[in-house]
């Protein structure tokens, strides 16, 4: 199982472009018809790969929601990144 660690949390508009494209990709996927400008958006590398996962934060009710999405895609988030990202949801 792979480690899941926090890079960073942006506003979608102040998002680096090198992650703004797993973002579009992301939103894809879940079918998110626009992401607003303002949205949060966390950004976790997914340790010994060159892959992230993004989370549109306002998406989740609970950590619970993020431990779960993040194991169906074989990956588990470090203690860290949940103690951060507990103080944005």
């Amino acid at each position: 199982m792979f480690i899941a660690t926090l890079r960073g949390i942006y506003k979608y508009a102040e998002l680096p472009g090198e992650y703004a494209k797993f973002a579009d990709f992301h939103a894809a996927l879940k079918k998110k018809k626009k992401i607003k400008e303002d949205e949060e958006i966390a950004v976790l590398n997914i340790v010994g790969t060159n892959s992230y996962h993004i989370l549109f934060l306002e998406s989740y009710n609970s950590l619970d929601e993020i431990k779960e999405e993040l194991k169906e895609a074989g990956a588990k988030i470090n203690h860290t990144t949940l103690k951060i990202l507990e103080g944005h949801l």
